[in-house]
């Protein structure tokens, strides 16, 4: 019997241009194609001139667990099983990840088809520096979820990719402008590859009013966040400290906010500071002392509460 495996293929994130010839040879051979959206890979493969002929498996968040299990078992049969997500790179913020790894833990072999990824296409014509970069996808909607990812992006001397869509882009905008400040460098990249391809660079607060000024961006966005200015050489390496030193309350800023957080939640200074000090990689005093701060300003009753 033939040894069976699975694909994992890049799709075009919009110009269909972009579909490598490997991965539409693996595309028309594959036995069976596991596709997020069944009605998006039929006109890819229409598209790529690969007839379907009743390969299409539909695998997307809410049935990845329970699919996953039948497509390891029929490439345990033998059967070449090829992956692709409705846009980019399976498993990177789409579905995928899952069925990866219930192959790999099954023993099946799994192979990549490289190819088109908003991350990197982002990252790449930001001109920002991408020698360190972090990837935070989608952000939490609200609550404290969401403020503890934003510190961190402002904390994070690293460029910061992350994804966003459009309705919630004036919002997400205004929150880094608030949290890293107005003048941290960023780049907003819409339609990537697309007709309507756009990339804007700025800053925090000029992206901010601009999104709020023009009313509801249209397709999905990425944004590209500069990381926060590195301590000069012989300084601590606490970011509150350094960004205070010059005069920049950018990281101060981030270190209330996670402390702030864990108060809120019912944390003991002590803890809170501990917390903070582990994610945001500053020194534990510099913490303790926000903390200290930050719960003398906090009144009982006072503090607001997350959203609905």
């Amino acid at each position: 019997m033939t040894a069976g495996k699975l694909v994992v293929v890049g799709t075009p994130i919009g110009n269909l241009g972009d579909l490598a010839p490997r991965a539409v040879e693996v595309l028309r051979t594959a036995d069976v194609v596991a596709a997020e959206d069944t009605r998006r890979a039929r006109a890819l493969l229409s598209a790529a001139g690969v007839p379907a002929r009743g390969r299409l498996v539909s695998v997307h968040a809410h049935n990845e667990g329970e699919r996953a299990a039948r497509l390891v078992d029929r490439a345990l049969d033998g059967a070449v099983v090829a992956v692709v997500s409705d846009a980019g790179m399976p498993g990177i913020s789409d579905p995928g990840a899952a069925l990866v790894r219930a192959a790999a833990a099954a023993g099946v072999p799994v192979e990549v088809v490289p190819g088109p990824s908003a991350v990197l296409a982002a990252l790449a014509v930001s001109g920002l520096p991408s020698d360190r970069f972090a990837f935070e996808g989608f952000l939490p909607r609200r609550g404290r979820s969401r403020d503890r990812r934003l510190a961190g992006i402002a904390a994070s001397d690293r460029t910061v990719v992350v994804f966003e869509s459009p309705r919630r882009v004036p919002g997400t905008l205004a929150d880094l402008a608030r949290v890293c400040g107005p003048g941290r460098p960023v780049v907003v990249a819409r339609e990537l590859t697309k007709l309507h391809e756009e990339v804007w660079r700025g800053s925090a607060g000029e992206a901010a009013a601009r999104a709020a000024a023009g009313g509801e961006p249209r397709g999905e966005h990425v944004i590209v966040v500069a990381g926060a200015t590195a301590p000069p050489d012989g300084s601590t390496g606490d970011p509150a400290a350094a960004a205070a030193a010059a005069g920049d309350p950018v990281g101060a800023e981030a270190l209330e906010a996670r402390v702030r957080a864990e108060l809120e939640a019912g944390a003991s200074v002590r803890d809170a500071a501990r917390t903070a000090s582990a994610e945001l990689g500053v020194a534990r005093r510099t913490a303790y002392d926000a903390a200290l701060r930050a719960a003398a300003g906090t009144a009982p009753g006072t503090a607001e509460r997350d959203g609905a």
